[in-house]
């Protein structure tokens, strides 16, 4: 049973406290009072034709030819997502949405498509978990449709630092003003955070 709880690595986290308050479950305290528990409830490994499927929907949204030996779905209690596990890292991450790159992923691959990049002032935003606003947009994939799950990187170096829903059309996000994706994962975060 030990085997089925997991914790998450909060690394060079200042405002967490690591309490152990029994051997089956891991508990991370904030500063503030709140508590994270991620409970794994199961892993498997991913079939033939899942990995197939998986390869193609994430070659298709963005670019990435993955070319993993062991890919495994772990399904995480009281969460928005689950993730799978490629090679032993936590590189595709399931919404109800659909699948993506994590921040992670996405940085260790070199994503072509779905990529939105956001100008130095938006990157403190973006990272804590802001939505992304037109003005701050320097470059989009015009391919882009509304609900599509997009990476977000910084123009700079072009590090992915969040991932995110696409409220409007690649074509219609630049501009003056107004909300064009959400926000649904970002450096920092749980998700982030997040290992086996």
């Amino acid at each position: 049973m030990i085997d089925m709880y997991r914790r998450i690595q909060l690394k060079n986290r200042p405002d967490f406290h690591h309490l152990m308050l029994s051997n089956a479950v891991t508990w991370f305290i904030l500063a503030d009072g709140i508590s994270i528990d991620m409970q794994v409830s199961t892993r498997h490994h991913l079939r033939a034709d899942e990995i197939a499927s998986l390869e193609d929907i994430i070659e298709t949204q963005t670019g990435v030819d993955l070319d993993g030996d062991t890919y495994e779905y772990v399904e995480i209690n009281d969460t928005p997502y689950d993730v799978i596990l490629i090679d032993g890292e936590p590189d595709i991450v399931e919404f109800d949405a659909g699948s993506s790159l994590t921040v992670q992923g996405a940085n260790r691959h070199d994503p072509t498509h779905s990529v939105v990049t956001v100008d130095a002032g938006a990157i403190s935003f973006v990272s804590d978990g802001a939505d992304i606003m037109r003005p701050g947009i320097v470059e989009v994939d015009t391919e882009i449709a509304t609900d599509d799950i997009v990476l977000i990187a910084e123009e700079t170096h072009h590090k992915i630092l969040a991932v995110g829903r696409a409220l409007v059309d690649g074509r219609e996000m630049r501009g003056d003003q107004g909300k064009v994706i959400e926000s649904i994962h970002h450096v920092g975060d749980e998700l982030f955070e997040f290992s086996i």
